[in-house]
C-alpha cells in the first residue's frame, strides 16, 4: 500500500510539472498570438467518433493555392500542448523559411491541458477511452487536402514521446495516407502491417528515462506500466519492411551516432540519429541542451522521401 501511495504521489507531482511547464511555454506563444485571426494561423475542429477534435494550422508567407505544398503533422507529448509543442520544435519558423504547411492536431483527456494520444500501450485518457487517434489523423489529412493546396505525395508525421509512438502507429496503420515519419523520443509498441512503404527517421536519447532507448519499464511512466520495444527493434523492423540494405552508413560524433540505410525500396530510407546521453527532449529545440537539430535533420529527409 504504501509502495503504492508513493506512486500516486510521483504521479500527480510529474502531471502538475508537466501542467505547468506547459502554461509556461504556451504562454509565450500565446502572448505574440492573442490574435487567433492571424493570417500565419487558423483554428480548426473535426467533429469524429462522437468527439470535437481541435488542431490549429500554420500557413507560411509564400504559401499559395496555385502551387501545392507538403504538409507536417506535428504531434504533441503526452501531458503536453499543440501550442507547447509548436514552441519546443521551431516548426513553425521552419515552415516559413521553407514553404509547407504545419498542422498542430490535439489530443484528449480529463483535463483540457494534459491531452495523450492512444499509440497503442499508451497513454492515460486516449488509451484507457480507445479513442481512435488514428481515424482522427486521417480524417485531417483529408480535411486538410480539401480545404489547402497539400502535395499528398509529401504528407508528413513527427512528434515527441508519446507523439512518437502515435507517429509510429500512424505508420503502421496509416501508411497509404503518409510518406515517412520522425518520431522523437518515442517508441513503436504496436503490431505494425504497413500498407505501403513508409520512410523513417529516429532521434532518441541514450539516457532518456522515459522511455528508454534499449526499451523495458522506464523509470517514470504516464500512466500504467508498460514496457516498451527498444529502439534499435523499430529500426530493424523498418529496415526490413523497406527491405533496404541491413548494414549502415554510421556516422559519429561525441554528440550523435548516425546510421543511414540505403537501398530501400520505392525510395524509402530509415536512418537513425541515437542523441549519445541525450535525455527526454526535442534535440536542438529550446530546452533540448545540445546542438543536433532535429527539425533541420528531418525536414531535409523529408524532402528526399516523398511517396512514390
Amino acid at each position: 500500500m504504501e509502495k503504492r501511495h508513493r506512486t500516486i504521489i510521483a504521479l500527480t507531482v510529474f502531471a502538475l510539472a508537466v501542467y505547468l511547464a506547459g502554461l509556461l511555454v504556451a504562454a509565450s506563444v500565446w502572448k505574440s498570438d492573442e490574435n487567433a485571426s492571424a493570417p500565419d494561423r487558423k483554428n480548426g475542429t473535426l467533429e469524429i467518433g462522437g468527439r470535437t477534435r481541435n488542431y490549429f494550422i500554420h500557413t507560411p508567407p509564400a504559401y499559395s493555392r496555385k502551387k501545392p505544398v507538403p504538409l507536417v503533422l506535428v504531434l504533441h507529448g503526452g501531458g503536453q500542448s499543440a501550442e507547447s509543442v509548436e514552441w519546443m520544435s521551431g516548426m513553425s519558423a521552419k515552415a516559413d523559411r521553407e514553404n509547407f504547411l504545419v498542422a498542430y492536431p490535439s489530443g484528449t483527456g480529463r483535463l483540457s491541458r494534459m491531452p495523450t494520444w492512444n499509440s497503442g500501450n499508451c497513454c492515460a485518457y486516449a488509451m484507457d477511452n480507445n479513442v481512435d487517434d488514428v481515424a482522427f489523423l486521417r480524417a485531417l489529412i483529408d480535411q486538410l487536402e480539401q480545404e489547402y493546396a497539400v502535395d499528398p505525395r509529401r504528407v508528413y508525421v513527427t512528434g515527441i514521446s508519446n507523439g512518437g509512438m502515435m507517429s509510429y502507429r500512424l505508420a503502421c496503420e496509416a501508411a497509404d495516407k503518409i510518406a515517412a515519419i520522425a518520431p522523437v523520443e518515442g517508441a513503436q509498441d504496436v503490431e505494425c502491417r504497413p500498407s505501403a512503404p513508409v520512410s523513417v527517421i529516429v532521434f532518441h536519447g541514450t539516457a532518456d528515462h522515459h522511455v528508454n532507448f534499449k526499451g523495458g519499464t522506464a523509470s517514470f511512466q504516464i500512466g500504467p506500466a508498460r514496457s516498451d520495444n527498444s529502439v534499435a527493434n523499430a529500426i530493424s523492423f523498418w529496415v526490413r519492411e523497406n527491405t533496404c540494405s541491413p548494414g549502415p552508413q554510421h556516422e559519429e560524433t561525441s554528440v550523435v551516432h548516425t546510421d543511414i540505410y540505403s537501398g530501400c525500396k520505392h525510395g524509402t530510407g530509415v536512418t537513425l540519429h541515437a542523441i549519445q546521453g541525450g535525455h527526454h527532449n526535442w534535440p536542438g529545440g529550446r530546452m533540448s541542451g545540445n546542438n543536433v537539430a532535429a527539425t533541420d535533420l528531418m525536414w531535409a529527409f523529408f524532402e528526399e522521401h516523398p511517396k512514390q
